[in-house]
């Protein structure tokens, strides 16, 4: 995972294979579930082209919103209507395994000869668990920083300095510094200004979203550049939420929105996030991940800019996730929708969704392919590339009971950002109340 991008891997056809066999595939229809709506439109392609090469067999896409669409899904799996392949991501992977709702894809790999060295380091290992293979990788992600151009400009801040800010949990560094330069309060006074107002912003620098448990976008890629590990290991059995670096790293972030007025709160941005705001003009900059390009190229009718992280005391961070397609254990129609997962991780399909520059995909030629779609759009792209091409990336969390860890500590973390008392006391609680579910 941490050499991501680092190796040039050859294209092969040995995935590509999409024909069923007729007594198989005859009059059948796959469900496919997704929740990113940016994405569905480009799968249809993929779609079209699957359909065309496999006549009798048709793909049925449904989209739904990031928290109905979990919703529905566990309930399809209770109530035997969940979709033949559905969007996997990692966080859910755990429980799903416990539950017995995914299928194991090793067999079929085996006997089709799917080349799994097709795709980016690790992103195959990490649907992996007891030598069997629960998922194909679709896309991957990492964190950058999407900014204002005008913005940064005029508060004296070039590109070349804001691509090489610095952060610490003391005093924040010269990443403090430029987020006092973008603040400007109602009388038009910035951050950095005497009779700056911190209780009556105009424009705030910094906005992220509401705080989850793992902070993926908000506050993950802050607390790794000074030394913090959520979990001792993939798969392991202890979580060090009672560190005092992430005290640190959450009690700056606080100070940020409640001392200094330099950032919005999870309160202030609402479910939507901070996109909204950032299209508005409300903020000037905004950590958020890869898969977020087009909604911010969509949306934000100014020039903007994708800028790296800053570095912390151990250098630049990012959290790298992967998603995968899964087939639904309790499917009727599992030849169908392996030869449409098989199709999903083709060359030729992630070579589409790369063209239309929604995400990256997992096989290095789709990236190129996303690359230059993005190029063509003058969007350069590279501060998510180079993070993960550095060797810089820690993965998302996974272990068992996954999803009680993250509902313990996304209230942990929100009551700290929401300063609803101290933050190592609330983290220790948090992080004790974790440790005791193994």
């Amino acid at each position: 995972m941490r050499k991501l991008l680092a190796a040039s891997l050859a294209v092969t056809t040995a995935i590509v294979p999409m024909m069923l066999a007729p007594a198989k595939a005859a009059d059948a229809t796959v469900s496919y579930w997704m929740w990113d709506g940016n994405q569905a439109p480009v799968y249809r392609q993929c779609a079209d082209k699957f359909e065309a090469a496999n006549p009798g067999v048709k793909v049925q896409i449904t989209q739904d919103g990031w928290d109905n669409y979990w919703t529905k899904l566990t309930t399809g799996f209770t109530s035997a209507t969940a979709p033949d392949v559905f969007v996997n991501h990692i966080s859910r992977f755990p429980e799903f395994l416990a539950n017995g709702v995914m299928e194991d894809l090793t067999a079929r790999i085996a006997a089709d000869k799917v080349d799994m060295s097709a795709y980016l380091p690790g992103l195959a290992d990490s649907w992996n668990k007891g030598a069997k293979q629960w998922g194909l990788p679709k896309d991957w992600d990492t964190i950058a920083i999407f900014y204002n151009k005008k913005m940064v400009a005029d508060a004296g801040i070039t590109d070349e300095q804001l691509a090489n800010l610095d952060w610490n949990p003391n005093d924040g560094g010269t990443f403090e510094k430029a987020l006092a330069k973008l603040t400007v309060d109602a009388k038009g006074k910035h951050g950095d200004q005497p009779g700056f107002d911190p209780k009556n912003v105009a424009v705030y620098a910094w906005s992220y979203d509401p705080p989850d448990g793992f902070g993926q976008q908000e506050f993950s890629h802050f607390a790794a550049s000074a030394g913090f590990q959520a979990v001792d290991k993939p798969w392991g059995t202890k979580y060090f939420y009672d560190s005092p670096i992430l005290a640190k790293t959450l009690t700056w972030l606080r100070d940020l929105s409640i001392v200094k007025g330099f950032s919005t709160n999870g309160e202030q941005v609402g479910r939507l996030g901070p996109s909204p705001l950032f299209a508005a003009g409300k903020i000037a900059m905004a950590p958020q991940g890869s898969w977020m390009l087009s909604t911010y190229r969509d949306n934000a009718k100014f020039a903007w800019g994708v800028a790296p992280l800053p570095k912390g005391p151990e250098g630049r961070k990012s959290m790298f996730n992967g998603l995968a397609d899964s087939i639904w254990s309790g499917s009727k129609n599992k030849d169908a929708a392996w030869a449409w997962v098989k199709y999903l991780g083709s060359s030729e399909c992630q070579t589409i969704v790369g063209k239309a520059g929604v995400v990256f995909p997992a096989r290095p030629e789709a990236v190129d392919a996303a690359v230059k779609a993005h190029q063509a759009k003058g969007i350069d792209v590279s501060a998510f590339t180079l993070v993960a091409k550095a060797g810089s990336t820690f993965p998302y969390p996974i272990m068992d009971h996954g999803s009680e860890a993250y509902a313990i500590l996304k209230t942990a973390v929100t009551n700290v950002l929401l300063n609803q008392g101290d933050p190592a006391k609330i983290l220790k609680d948090a992080n004790d109340e974790v440790n005791k579910l193994f």
